[in-house]
């Protein structure tokens, strides 16, 4: 089996203790990796700190820097896909995506490092400061902790190292335990790309111990970090006064009103959502509410379309679903459906089980204190409910501990804009799904869905502290 190393100073070591990845569709391990303990942890935060205090570089070096990155990622595009397939099982057209959109990520986040400015502040307006001068002036913070998950652990990284690095930071990365060969692959791409050693650092391991030792170390000044609730509320509960940007899932909402144009086009689109990456996408379509005189077109027209589609090896490229990212996850989406028809939900589809593999699933008839419908599904899973108010459906939708995405579907101007103004979601989609996503987006959520925004232009600012300078010409 191929061995990874860590990343740390710019070199690969090796340490005292290994971990196998395991292939998503057979279960046989077929990687080993390195794991980082207290001396790999404290090695990479000192290298981290060291290269943040001596080595400067400049906006434009910056740009340079993360633009040969991108090239280079584009470049082993196939290699990139082919170790995602393996270790996440992602189905290879979606694991081209995602490298391709991992590419733009950078690219973005590499015109940022040449955006960075303030503001002047309009002090002479008050009374005897006529002869003084302000400003603010974005300012890095030092090291930054990057922690991502498993469903996209390319992009998302690239989402994190991407700002950090054009905002002058240095970086400590740990990767999902389930999915880190993708970043020693993102580690080389920045080494070759002439990022001095120091500024991105590979620790891998256990969330439970490489976690705790990150967030022990007071040096690191900003966690960056995507994935569990539970997880997340901890980690920021340790992190005390240093900032923290979490995106901590959803169970998204979708309305579609009864003035739409084409009920089977806009089934086909959110069960599209619902499937995409077997459903583990934080912004999944989980839940959709159906004006009710169209409710019984729209299952219809969602159940044949998820007949089409393929579940199978990965690696083919007709494939539409792999497996879930472990069979166990399997077995609890399996559980949760169970449930759900045992407490009355009528299955339209699927909720057939083959060890990791989940085929899509379509729910009517589902509670609201129901998992499927209360919880993260994180699978292959979504629920069509019938409403017959505007209002009421809002309702149904704010009726949850989570807030990242949801999407609208309508002709009408004024129930677009109500929808807007009153789903307490982090962003609203005017005639899309839940599930849109463009990496220059303001992405992030409200209540239990996190805190901060990701999205290059606005992860600097997460990134960065506004230093305020005041100039006496008195």
């Amino acid at each position: 089996m191929k061995q990874y190393e860590l990343f740390i100073d710019g070199k690969k070591i090796t340490s005292a203790s290994t971990d196998e990845v395991y292939d998503k569709v057979t279960g046989e391990a077929f990687a080993t990796i390195y794991t980082a303990g207290e001396k790999e942890i404290k090695m990479a935060v000192d290298a981290a700190q060291k290269a943040f205090d001596t080595v400067k570089l400049t906006p434009y070096q910056r740009y340079d820097i993360l633009m040969k990155a991108a090239a280079n990622v584009m470049q082993r595009q196939r290699e990139f896909a082919e170790t995602l397939l393996a270790e996440a099982g992602k189905p290879i057209k979606d694991a081209m995506g995602e490298i391709s959109r991992s590419y733009q990520t950078l690219i973005l986040s590499a015109e940022e490092a040449k955006r960075l400015t303030g503001e002047m502040v309009p002090i002479q307006g008050a009374p005897g400061c006529e002869n003084r001068l302000a400003y603010t002036k974005r300012m890095p913070l030092g090291v930054v902790c990057a922690i991502t998950p498993f469903n996209f652990p390319v992009n998302l990284a690239c989402h994190k190292i991407g700002p950090a690095l054009a905002a002058g930071n240095t970086v400590v990365y740990k990767p999902a335990s389930a999915t880190p060969l993708t970043a020693s692959l993102l580690c080389d791409a920045f080494a070759d790309a002439g990022l001095p050693a120091g500024f991105l650092n590979l620790v891998m391991g256990k969330g439970s111990l490489v976690g705790d030792l990150l967030v022990n170390d007071p040096r690191i000044k900003m966690f960056s970090f995507t994935g569990s609730v539970p997880v997340g509320k901890e980690l920021q509960k340790a992190a005390g006064f240093r900032k923290i940007a979490l995106e901590l899932g959803s169970n998204s909402a979708n309305i579609v009103h009864n003035d739409i144009e084409n009920i089977k086009m806009t089934a086909q689109l959110c069960a599209k959502y619902a499937f995409v990456n077997a459903g583990q996408v934080c912004i999944s379509c989980q839940r959709v509410y159906v004006q009710k005189n169209i409710f019984e077109e729209f299952c219809t027209a969602a159940v044949e379309y998820t007949k089409t589609l393929k579940v199978g090896n990965p690696i083919e490229e007709n494939t539409d679903i792999g497996p879930m990212i472990a069979e166990k996850e399997a077995v609890r989406i399996e559980k949760w459906v169970n449930d759900a028809v045992k407490g009355g939900a009528r299955l339209l589809i699927g909720g057939k089980r083959n060890g990791s593999f989940f085929n899509p699933t379509i729910l009517t008839n589902t509670k609201e204190n129901m998992n499927v419908i209360c919880k993260e599904t994180f699978a292959p899973v979504f629920s069509i409910i019938p409403y017959d108010t505007i209002d009421e459906a809002i309702a149904a939708v704010n009726n949850s501990t989570y807030g990242l995405q949801a999407g609208v579907f309508t002709k009408s101007l004024s129930v677009a804009r109500l929808c807007a103004e009153k789903i307490e979601t982090g962003g609203v989609i005017i005639n899309d799904g839940s599930t849109f996503r463009m990496d220059n987006m303001p992405y992030g959520g409200v209540k239990d869905s996190g805190i901060g925004r990701e999205g290059p232009e606005y992860a600097v600012r997460e990134l960065t502290e506004e230093k305020l300078i005041v100039f006496n010409f008195s």
